[in-house]
């Protein structure tokens, strides 16, 4: 048995708004149950993600807590207080204490070292905080992106405080951030011949956008340069404009390392996506995905009435002014 809104479907002279209305209010009766059940589990999720961002934060505190108290066992003897701070500083996940590290490190090569050159310490720091920030995370673009950017921003400030040093700081931020940005690639270029079976589906999920990022990093490293430099003031701006001009020359290794491992992704894993494409070919055949093919026929339906009403309006249009 029809309901009266199913009635009122049928009338001929119905308005787009009225079945809008009357289709949205089946729809919502009909699906309620799964509407709730949904809700429930956007909810839940959502107090996961919660739980995991807390427990991640607890993580990172109780392995700073430990290394501290390991510190304070082993003396002062400066070569193996170094080693242990390598370690830490490649077991500890550094990206959500990017900024304030950054900054920590050049203030630091700032007092100890005067009037000196800061440059070299800067670079070197700067390198293994850029490489280990990036090394363990997607090698994607916007990731990247954001750790060039912040480690950067940092940079800029202490440059903003120090206008005396702007030029010797920036010019060494940069040139470390480009040098771990290297050894970043490099890394992933040498895990792409051990990559597991299960790593190797996420990347091939990611397999185009992963090609065209590295095929372009020498365009993202000076963006990310021109970017801050548009949000700096004048003095530091002109200096990362002058600086990026300068680097154009020195970014061959990054554009070769990446192209080489392009190439690498290529030769390896090109075949196993054409195979995992074929593999997914029977999900071509699933409900949704004829249901998505039976809405594009709708869709051209849809665009083919509208333009015949449109050449009809302008025929009557056309005639009435005859």
């Amino acid at each position: 048995m029809k309901s009266i809104d199913t009635q009122k479907l049928q009338d001929k002279d119905i308005t787009l708004d009225d079945m809008r209305e009357i289709t949205t209010s089946i729809i919502d009766t009909k699906t309620k149950d799964l509407q709730e059940e949904l809700e429930d589990l956007l909810r839940q999720k959502e107090l996961i993600e919660r739980a995991i961002e807390k427990k991640s934060e607890e993580l990172q505190d109780k392995k700073c807590t430990i290394f501290n108290e390991i510190e304070s066992e082993i003396g002062d003897d400066e070569i193996i207080i170094s080693k242990l701070h390598q370690v830490k500083l490649q077991s500890v996940d550094l990206y959500d204490m990017l900024s304030e590290m950054v900054e920590s490190a050049i203030i630091t090569a700032l007092e100890r070292d005067g009037d000196g050159d800061i440059s070299e310490a800067t670079t070197e720091v700067i390198k293994d905080i850029t490489f280990e920030s990036i090394k363990e995370g997607s090698l994607n673009t916007i990731r990247v992106r954001k750790i060039l950017s912040t480690i950067l921003q940092s940079s800029i400030d202490v440059s903003e405080a120090t206008p005396n040093r702007a030029d010797e700081i920036l010019k060494a931020t940069l040139k470390g951030m480009r040098a771990g940005l290297i050894r970043s690639i490099s890394r992933f270029k040498k895990r792409l011949a051990y990559m597991p079976v299960e790593a190797k589906h996420i990347l091939i999920e990611d397999y185009d956008t992963i090609l065209e990022d590295l095929n372009q990093t020498d365009v993202l490293f000076s963006q990310v340069v021109v970017n801050q430099a548009s949000q700096s003031s004048q003095s530091i701006r002109k200096i990362l404009i002058d600086l990026n001009k300068e680097m154009r020359y020195d970014l061959e290794e990054l554009v070769n390392i990446s192209k080489e491992t392009a190439e690498v992704m290529k030769e390896r894993f090109a075949s196993f996506a054409k195979n995992a494409v074929k593999k997914a070919a029977p999900a071509l055949q699933s409900a949704k995905a004829q249901e998505a093919k039976r809405m594009g026929v709708e869709a051209w339906g849809v665009a083919k009435v509208a333009l015949g009403s449109a050449i009809k309006t302008a025929k009557e249009a056309m005639d009435k002014k005859s």
